[in-house]
């Protein structure tokens, strides 16, 4: 993990007082961006996406769909925890505080957005940063590498219609047109792109692609903070006004990683998974792609949306709360393989 990563949720901070102050400062310029759109997709802000996204899909190789079965029982939790309890946990969790003991302290009408945004925060599992995680916990990095394939394969057909459900059960309309519009825009177009660019580079040989990513990650992680510096110019006046709302909208997601965590983590011993591909299973099961997560945010509901401002508040909780994760399951190594059948799939699993 580089410095710059290390330390992201300080560099986002800093993001946050350069954009408020930035929009208190030169309204119109931000004033002139949020003009700049077609069919709801604001240009400036699909581009520096792009810029995000692309660099992190090309690390991923799809070929690495045939190691799945090899660790078919890590698979199957994390599938299960990124599919069938994330998104409805936080859907929960967000009509529980935002909706409901919070709602005093929040604007009302921007409580549906503000949910909104949370459930599109837990509807993509994390495509990137989980390499990251991964290596830090020592996990299995080829588990890692088939997981995140095969998340990106389903995120691509399922990302639409399980936001549709959620924000339908949130009682939340949905703009599908502008929702599909996202899908492609953010999903489909760049997983092509990026394939393709992928295929080019290893044609000239492995070395090429190693330096166009290391070329590539400054540029990504300066187009997420450029995109937070304008989030939040926009969202300036609200947060001068609400200071509050920012730690409110962090204590579900907070709860949210925490719990399916450690529930990934648990199902994993239960079922004799090697710690190696635990770990892994349960950062990822816990991580969120809030790189799509913001722009779709800001294509459904608007650059100054309470649903931006949720998205982005994942955006800084990311970082630290993912190295607790980290911490806590290296910590607790001895404890999960103090069962011998567990013990003996990890010695299995490290012989092959």
């Amino acid at each position: 993990m580089s410095l710059f990563e290390r330390y992201l949720s300080l560099w986002v901070a800093l993001c946050i007082v350069a954009g408020v102050a930035l929009g208190h400062l030169l309204p119109g310029l931000f004033a002139t961006i949020a003009s700049a759109e077609i069919a709801r997709v604001n240009l400036p802000v699909a581009g520096l996406v792009w810029l995000m996204i692309i660099p992190m899909l090309l690390k991923i190789d799809f070929g690495a769909l045939g190691q799945v079965r090899e660790h078919w029982r890590g698979v199957g939790v994390t599938l299960f925890i990124n599919w069938a309890v994330k998104p409805f946990s936080m859907a929960l969790l967000g009509s529980l505080f935002i909706g409901h003991l919070f709602a005093p302290w929040l604007p009302p009408e921007q409580i549906p957005s503000y949910i909104a945004g949370l459930i599109l925060l837990a509807a993509a599992p994390c495509t990137a940063m989980v390499f990251v995680w991964s290596n830090l916990c020592e996990g299995e990095p080829h588990y890692t590498l088939s997981q995140v394939a095969l998340n990106d394969v389903i995120m691509v057909f399922a990302f639409a219609p399980l936001v549709g459900l959620l924000l339908g059960v949130a009682s939340i309309a949905v703009p599908w047109a502008t929702l599909l519009i996202s899908v492609v825009l953010y999903i489909v177009v760049p997983v092509i792109v990026a394939q393709l660019w992928r295929r080019w580079l290893l044609s000239t040989g492995a070395a090429a692609l190693q330096r166009t990513l290391h070329v590539l990650q400054p540029v990504s992680l300066v187009a997420l903070l450029t995109t937070l510096v304008m989030l939040f110019g926009f969202q300036g006046e609200q947060i001068i006004a609400q200071p509050l709302v920012i730690v409110l909208l962090a204590v579900p997601i907070l709860i949210q990683v925490y719990f399916n965590a450690g529930l990934a983590y648990w199902l994993s011993r239960r079922l004799g998974v090697a710690w190696c591909v635990a770990g892994p299973a349960a950062l990822i099961g816990a991580s969120n792609f809030f790189e799509l997560a913001v722009a779709a945010a800001i294509s459904l509901f608007g650059l100054n949306s309470g649903a931006a401002l949720a998205t982005v508040v994942g955006v800084l909780v990311e970082v630290p709360v993912m190295l607790s994760v980290v911490h806590l399951v290296k910590i607790s190594r001895g404890w999960y393989e103090a069962d011998a059948g567990v013990t003996a799939v990890v010695e299995n699993e490290t012989r092959s």
